[in-house]
């Protein structure tokens, strides 16, 4: 059973810490980098501690309350607003890995690469980084204002600095979609907009950052936390993803940074290899509803959903159920119905051995490719196909038991937002573009193939790295960033539908960054707009 005790905190406990959006209307509200609490509740260690869990649940949980209630913001569909179902609509969503066949107003052109600055999603994703980023600054604002004694509050380092490695973490998010943005910290004045900040000083916030954390003692070491707390090796990994990208984001390369910090998080957390029940595979079981029993292994950190006490309509209840629809059995994933949505293109699953590669989960039926873009299956496949399925995240659990499953449809599958077979994959590249050592980048990358079940390589290339980070990263949402990195987004690489051709076409260079919303470009005038928008 999960040990959810930081996040399961009571309705009415969130009401009376009095925590609001720090957005008002999509639409028309600048962002109010102040959300304001009554002094009087936060007057023990318990309940700083459940302020900090609004901090956590910001990235598992819509709102406060149940799938779709009391959502953070306001002017999006309270499922569509969750966290991971937004970064995975910007980050997968975007890219070879899938296409949606709904036609909500703004989705199809996240991935015809035609969105613009009223876009729904690319608001909502904006405002919900800097909510997130609200509630992680008015904890670490309260907990330096409190009067309590060290006697009284003992944990305020370590929940202070938790808040801030939080933050970093979104703080990434923007500078990886928006590049310059707004900011906001804990001293921001009170009524005041939000200042710039180029992308150049937002990467110098976010590594100072990540090293005062690692530098400290307040957050636990790598593998010591409680279950879904962050302890160093989440910080590691920020930091390592802002290397990894620094050439991007700041025109200087640092690969050697980069590949320090993966080899201490792939000596700290070793791969999963030996699977808990022999009828699956060690990669399957990272993916059920009982993967939290890796939590401080492989996988270094787990945004939880809890079918009955922590749920919402994004994260893996998103995954799993999007996916599933037509002839396709959703009892076989642990649910009782889907929503037929989501699909994979063909280029990117041409990339999988379907025959020995065990992280192919996909259903086939409907055929490998997407003859109309808006249509989820097919009654006649010789005459159009759809595209196969995801079949990666279920809410079967290892032992070949169910998951919890909620009246409502939600599942107990945990979101693995950080894994080490990522900085094993980092490694590797890092040492095709010069850094580290030879033999240990090709060992990093045959120890994440062979568990796949494919063989080992004698020596390899850095499009290799690519196509294996597609292959074992696929739906975790990282691949916008990782054909950015490769120079493959916008040009160089088309798949189906991009550009809005059946066959994929060339976008114009400046979408490798999305836009500030118009909205908030028309509230706040120390803001700028992104090139080519």
């Amino acid at each position: 059973m999960k040990k959810l005790k930081i996040f399961l905190m009571s309705a009415a406990m969130v009401c009376t810490l009095g925590f609001a959006s720090c957005i008002n209307d999509l639409d028309v509200e600048p962002i109010d980098p102040n959300i304001t609490l009554p002094e009087d509740v936060l007057n023990t260690e318990a309940a700083f501690e459940q302020l900090l869990a609004k901090c956590y649940t910001g990235l598992a949980a819509s709102g406060s309350s149940g799938q779709n209630g009391d959502c953070d913001l306001s002017g999006i569909d309270g499922g569509f607003s969750q966290y991971i179902r937004l970064l995975f609509v910007m980050q997968c969503l975007t890219t070879d890995e899938a296409t949606c066949c709904w036609n909500d107003v703004g989705l199809p052109d996240m991935h015809n690469l035609s969105w613009n600055s009223t876009n729904t999603f690319v608001n909502g994703a904006y405002y919900r980084f800097y909510t997130q980023i609200g509630f992680c600054n008015e904890f670490i604002r309260k907990a330096n204002e409190t009067e309590l004694t060290d006697e009284e509050f003992p944990s305020k380092g370590r929940l202070i600095a938790e808040a801030r490695a939080l933050r970093a973490l979104t703080y990434f998010h923007v500078i990886d979609l928006f590049g310059n943005a707004s900011f906001v910290n804990e001293n921001s004045v009170v009524g005041a907009n939000p200042g710039y900040i180029s992308r150049a000083d937002l990467f110098t916030f976010i590594e100072n950052e990540c090293k005062a954390l690692l530098e400290g003692n307040d957050i636990p070491e790598a593998g010591q936390s409680e279950y879904a707390r962050l302890d160093k090796s989440f910080v590691r990994m920020v930091l390592a993803k802002l290397y990894l990208n620094a050439e991007v984001y700041v025109g200087k390369a640092m690969w050697s940074e980069c590949a320090a910090i993966a080899e201490q998080i792939m000596n700290d957390h070793p791969l999963h290899t030996t699977a808990v029940n022999a009828d699956n595979t060690p990669y399957q079981e990272l993916f059920m509803a009982d993967n939290h029993q890796f939590f401080g292994g492989e996988l270094i950190f787990l945004v939880p959903q809890e079918a009955i006490k922590l749920n919402s309509y994004g994260a893996t209840n998103y995954l799993i159920r999007a996916a599933i629809g037509g002839d396709m059995d959703p009892a076989a994933l642990g649910v009782g119905g889907g929503w037929g949505g989501l699909s994979l293109t063909a280029n990117f699953s041409d990339k999988f051995d379907l025959e020995l590669d065990n992280r192919a989960m996909f259903y086939t039926k409907y055929g490998k490719n997407i003859d109309d873009m808006y249509s989820f299956d097919s009654t006649d496949v010789a005459a159009k196909q759809t595209g196969y399925k995801s079949m990666k995240y279920s809410n079967m659990c290892s032992d070949g038991s169910k998951g919890n499953e909620s009246d409502s449809g939600s599942v107990d599958t945990d979101f693995p937002l950080f894994r080490s077979a990522d900085a094993f994959l980092m490694y590797a590249e890092c040492v095709k573009r010069g850094a580290g050592d030879a033999t240990k980048g090709l060992n990093a990358l045959n120890a994440v193939r062979q568990r796949s079940g494919l063989a080992a390589l004698t020596t390899y290339s850095l499009e290799g790295v690519l196509d294996e980070r597609a292959r074992e990263m696929w739906w975790e949402c990282g691949r916008r960033t990782d054909l950015i990195r490769f120079g493959m987004f916008t040009s160089g690489y088309n798949w189906q539908w991009k550009g809005g051709e059946k066959d994929g076409a060339d976008t114009d260079a400046f979408r490798a960054v999305m836009p500030i919303p118009a909205s908030e470009l028309n509230s706040n005038s120390n803001l700028k707009q992104n090139a080519g928008y």
